[in-house]
């Protein structure tokens, strides 16, 4: 993991906010993306179904590795945000 500059605390309490919400929006693309997979689709629907859902996955990888980064600066400022933690299931 790259070495960031400390962040103040109130910017990575916004982040971890927003970070989470995007997670929260992230879930739901997903998971109409796997029901739109199990629909009854021509192959044309069937490729755009599958190509958001591998957006999505993208999304949320990179949306963990925010987070993560995210977590580390709250271990060096000392700082312990309340944002939850959870992060979207794949599939």
């Amino acid at each position: 993991m790259e070495n960031f500059s400390k962040l103040p605390a109130d910017v990575i309490a916004k982040l971890r906010m927003l970070a989470h919400e995007l997670s929260n929006s992230l879930e739901t693309i997903l998971q109409a993306a796997y029901l739109l997979g199990e629909a009854k689709l021509e192959d044309k629907e069937k490729k755009w179904a599958h190509m958001i859902g591998d957006a999505a996955r993208d999304a949320a990888r990179i949306n963990r590795e925010i987070r993560q980064i995210l977590r580390s600066q709250s271990s060096v400022s000392g700082y312990q945000s309340s944002a939850p933690t959870d992060e979207p299931t794949e599939g």
